[in-house]
């Protein structure tokens, strides 16, 4: 069983349980950090891919968001929001790399998962990815911020409000008018 395996299966509570328990640890003794690092990297490397466009640019900034995580991590208040604080560091890295280049890159498709269906299911899908990867990258910038938090990093919508210093609700209601959106002008490229 993997890690997100057993994460999938346990509850919120015992999933910030669990966290509280890594953060103290790693309070404590600094080797700890190293559980913290393995529960978010993936995700931290997922969100910083999809931002940059390129793998070693994003393996760098993952090195970096986690190094200042690291070096930072004293002044962290325990309060149930580690994921909010890991991100925002990382959207600062991400900032601050176009600050110095000059320029942004769009939200890019995961290609990390392809269906093992039939070759018609395959190219049909293909072709809707496609078309959704079009439309999503026509979106301004802080519409794909909150697609990417929510479905490729995997954030609660408290999490993300928490980021973005917005209400939760506010977020919720961005996000769900955006999919419908996006719904609505997919179903017309289908007509």
């Amino acid at each position: 069983m993997t890690e997100n395996t057993i994460t999938m299966t346990l509850k919120p509570m015992e999933l910030q349980n669990e966290e509280s328990k890594l953060i103290q640890a790693a309070k404590e003794d600094p080797k700890a950090f190293g559980e913290l690092y393995n529960r978010y990297i993936e995700r931290v490397f997922k969100y910083l891919y999809s931002r940059l466009g390129n793998a070693q640019d994003a393996e760098d900034l993952t090195s970096m968001t986690f190094l200042s995580a690291y070096q930072s991590f004293g002044q962290y208040r325990q309060d149930g929001h580690f994921a909010s604080w890991l991100f925002a560091i990382a959207r600062n890295k991400v900032n601050d790399h176009y600050r110095r280049l000059k320029i942004t890159v769009t939200i890019e498709e995961d290609h990390s998962t392809k269906s093992e269906a039939d070759p018609l299911m395959t190219s049909i899908e293909n072709e809707q990815a496609a078309t959704l990867g079009v439309l999503i990258r026509e979106l301004a910038e802080p519409e794909q911020e909150l697609l990417r938090l929510r479905f490729l990093v995997g954030m609660s919508f408290s999490e993300m409000a928490r980021l973005l210093h917005r209400s939760e609700n506010s977020v919720k209601k961005s996000t769900y008018r955006i999919l419908a959106r996006l719904h609505s002008q997919m179903e017309e490229n289908n007509d």
